[in-house]
């Protein structure tokens, strides 16, 4: 998708957001701007560049972005003057006049993050910085609507506290949860769960969260999350793959989030598990939390926290790895259409799973992969944010929808 390079004239070529309930930024079509929608968004480009750099001056700036040196100092200053940049000092050694060093000031704006699933709640505040200041997580099995207002309402004081979080800075409140979260069945799902495929989460979080609310789907918000992180952004176009209670996709190309037509881009977790036994299975009946919990169960050692698959219990490990195997078996053929539709640069693993044992993943599908006769074979890895990525990426949303860069931002036709 190609966006306009500059901001000369008063109508661009952009790529459009389409903007709907769940925020879908990307839509191919036909738009104007207005020299000041292209100014914020430089602004934003030149902050984001600032918050990636972790430091970095004017000119490294202008060479960057290709803007202009004095709209660069014009930016910079009113981002100076905003307290969202700080300068703590000049580079020493160099000829003529030392340079001014620009970083990013973590405490200039904050984002509070929330993540409800059928096996837990989280919250966590993140600064401008996209540092995690505080988190607060509870196992809880298929939480009601009731219950989330009431963890939020009993722990929001104390996550924000516990990051020194100055309320005024706090720019809004992202929530993250699955697409379909009462209409798809998994295993202990109670009655009454459905009440969430109907529910206006924003609204009925509006009693609880003094912010305005972002939702998003978990996948998408990981996802988004991880593209917006030092470590990850120089992949332009990569699959994660979120491994929870169910599993979720989610596809960025050429540095933006892809939702497809109907918003529901990367659903790998429903595509046909065409290698299981069971008549009409799903890739998520094996690859998911609920099914390794399941399993466990079955073998007479349930857990309570996820943590617990970390043990030299051989019961435990035998079962984990038994897993593993037959996840490997049914992320085949997906990855395969992966590899071959999109071409991703990498494939990013994230989720609540354990670390190690989402190493142990990775090697078994690289390997497995390896012996497929494919174009092009991504490799696939750990993603940079992985057990509380959701949370994060759900935390970003209120940035990109006030200071980070966005191709929403550019649009002038139907705003």
């Amino acid at each position: 998708m190609k966006t306009a390079r500059h901001a000369s004239a008063n109508r661009m070529l952009v790529s459009v957001p389409v903007v709907d309930g769940r925020g879908t930024r990307l839509a191919a079509s036909l738009s104007g701007t207005n020299l000041a929608r292209a100014g914020d968004y430089n602004q934003r480009t030149v902050l984001q560049a600032i918050r990636l750099d972790g430091e970095t001056t004017r000119v490294a700036l202008a060479q960057q972005t290709g803007l202009t040196s004095p709209t660069i100092a014009n930016i910079t200053g009113r981002l100076i003057d905003q307290g969202l940049v700080r300068v703590p000092g000049r580079l020493q050694g160099a000829r003529g006049q030392p340079a001014l060093r620009l970083t990013i000031n973590p405490d200039g704006a904050f984002a509070i993050g929330l993540n409800i699933d059928r096996d837990h709640i989280t919250l966590v505040a993140l600064d401008l910085a996209g540092e995690v200041r505080s988190r607060l997580s509870c196992e809880i099995a298929f939480a009601m609507p009731e219950d989330v207002i009431a963890y939020v309402e009993r722990n929001l004081d104390l996550l924000i506290a516990e990051g020194s979080i100055n309320r005024d800075h706090i720019l809004g409140v992202g929530v993250a949860l699955p697409d379909d979260l009462g209409r798809i069945s998994l295993p202990r799902m109670p009655p009454g769960y459905e009440c969430w495929s109907d529910l206006d989460v924003a609204s009925t979080l509006g009693s609880a969260l003094h912010w305005p609310v972002h939702v998003d789907n978990d996948a998408a918000a990981a996802a988004v999350g991880e593209s917006q992180s030092r470590s990850s952004s120089a992949l332009s176009s990569f699959f994660y793959l979120l491994i929870s209670a169910g599993l979720g996709g989610g596809p960025v190309v050429d540095g933006s989030y892809f939702r497809g037509a109907d918003a529901r881009s990367g659903e790998i977790g429903l595509m046909p598990d065409l290698t299981s036994e069971s008549a009409n299975a799903l890739v998520q009946d094996t690859v998911s939390l609920s099914a390794l919990r399941a399993r466990l169960e079955s073998v007479g050692r349930p857990i309570e926290r996820i943590d617990q698959l970390l043990t030299d219990d051989p019961m435990i490990n035998g079962t984990v790895m038994r897993w593993i195997e037959d996840a490997t078996r049914s992320l085949i053929a997906p990855l395969i259409a992966v590899n071959c539709l999109i071409n991703p640069a990498a494939v990013l693993i994230g989720g609540r799973l354990p670390m190690p044992l989402i190493n142990h993943l990775c090697d078994a599908l690289n390997a497995a992969l390896a012996k497929t006769n494919l174009p092009k074979r991504a490799v696939i890895q750990p993603a940079a944010m992985a057990g509380d990525a959701p949370a994060i990426g759900a935390a970003i949303l209120p940035f990109l929808d006030h200071l980070l860069p966005s191709d929403a931002i550019l649009i002038q036709a139907g705003r």
